[in-house]
């Protein structure tokens, strides 16, 4: 069931210290979309540009694969990316560091959009642990991510999920803002409308750490209620950290994932 409130709450203890954030939904103005990640796993890494379509446009997004993509980073190491076709570009030799600050250019027709993200020390992911909560007739189903937190505050947390190895298209955030410090015992706020869970289905969570402005990102994400294509970027204007309007996101994170079998 969807938990509005609980995501509202969220929303507004992460952004306390924030500028009230409007999210723009008439604008129906084309617009750049640049998505990439950079993670501590071995590369390659990858940057899609698209472009944005009107709200009643149900087409697929237009790719640009004429640009010229560049990753830096504040140890001096910088690469310009290799474009694979339909709006992909491709890392070769740049290694995604935990600590280190990484600095995304893209350059295309005559307009230059930049991005910064730096990449948050990693927090072990130590399992999930399943509530079975009884209402009259249904059971249904608590997944709480467990890891500790460290005692610095400021860290932030995004969760991929998939049931049965398939993606679940939501975006779920968390962050340290009441319980530092602490082990987490919040749970994932996951819209399971149109989701069934039942005893004996695996579920895979990946948790990244990522930083304060790509949690922002995310945050406004989720309480747009994931009308984005396959969950992902919106023609709204969600609060991003890439440059001269560009929608979407850059985000340097840290990656682990568990699994586990409902019982």
């Amino acid at each position: 069931m969807r938990n509005i409130l609980s995501l509202i709450i969220i929303a507004l203890l992460f952004t306390s210290c924030e500028k009230i954030v409007d999210l723009d939904y008439k604008s129906n103005q084309s617009k750049i979309i640049i998505e990439g990640n950079i993670t501590n796993e071995v590369g390659p890494y990858y940057v899609k540009i698209t472009k944005s379509l009107s709200l009643t446009d149900t087409t697929a997004y237009p790719t640009i694969d004429n640009a010229i993509v560049t990753i830096n980073d504040d140890a001096g190491n910088s690469e310009i990316l290799s474009p694979q076709g339909s709006g992909v570009y491709q890392t070769t030799t740049l290694e995604g560091v935990e600590g280190r600050t990484y600095t995304l250019t893209v350059d295309v027709d005559e307009q230059t959009y930049t991005a910064q993200s730096t990449m948050p020390l990693k927090v072990p992911f130590d399992s999930i642990s399943v509530e079975e909560v009884k209402l009259g007739g249904d059971i249904e189903y608590n997944f709480i991510p467990v890891y500790k937190d460290p005692e610095e505050e400021g860290n932030n947390y995004r969760f991929e999920m998939s049931l049965n190895y398939n993606l679940i298209s939501q975006h779920l955030v968390l962050n340290d803002v009441i319980n530092n410090g602490l082990v987490n015992t919040l749970k994932l706020e996951i819209n399971d409308d149109d989701l069934e869970f039942k005893a004996g289905d695996l579920v895979s969570i990946e948790m990244q750490c990522i930083d304060k402005n790509v949690s922002l990102y995310y945050t406004a994400l989720a309480l747009m209620a994931d009308n984005g294509p396959g969950g992902g970027t919106t023609p709204n204007n969600p609060p991003n950290n890439i440059s001269n309007g560009a929608l979407g996101v850059f985000s340097a994170h840290t990656v682990e994932t568990k699994d586990v079998t409902i019982p």
